[in-house]
């Protein structure tokens, strides 16, 4: 059993902050864990937007705090992001979140991430793997 909190990973390796500087992420369980999926609490910041793409992984987010705008690139359709409100992208699509109020936010990935990743020029995360 694993019981760790948000707060005892701050100012970790396992607390990643963008280099973009929209995003910081606290990864509460990554791939070393070996359990087939990653749990982050991620906030963006009021005032930025971020364009991803999840090429490698499947992402499910619940929005605990905050309010964004996401726009699906694939249809074109943007909603309404907001506390108790989750997206999945389960078909990798391409997404941006436009940050009106600090987001906040839990996700889940799979496969899970290392805790190493951020954002390439295209907004995907590498497919990294634990050393065995």
């Amino acid at each position: 059993m694993i019981v760790r909190s948000f707060k005892e990973i701050e100012g970790t390796d396992r607390h990643v902050k963008s280099a973009s500087g929209t995003w910081e992420s606290k990864r509460i369980v990554l791939a070393k864990e070996k359990v087939g999926f990653s749990l982050h609490e991620t906030t963006l910041y009021a005032g930025t937007e971020t364009s991803m793409w999840y090429a490698n992984h499947i992402e499910a987010v619940v929005c605990v705090e905050g309010e964004a705008e996401l726009t699906d690139h694939e249809t074109g359709k943007s909603y309404t992001i907001t506390p108790g409100t989750m997206y999945l992208l389960d078909g990798h699509e391409k997404h941006t979140l436009r940050i009106k109020k600090d987001f906040r936010c839990l996700c889940v990935f799979n496969p899970p991430v290392t805790g190493r990743e951020d954002h390439d020029e295209n907004g995907v995360y590498p497919l990294l793997t634990e050393e065995v």
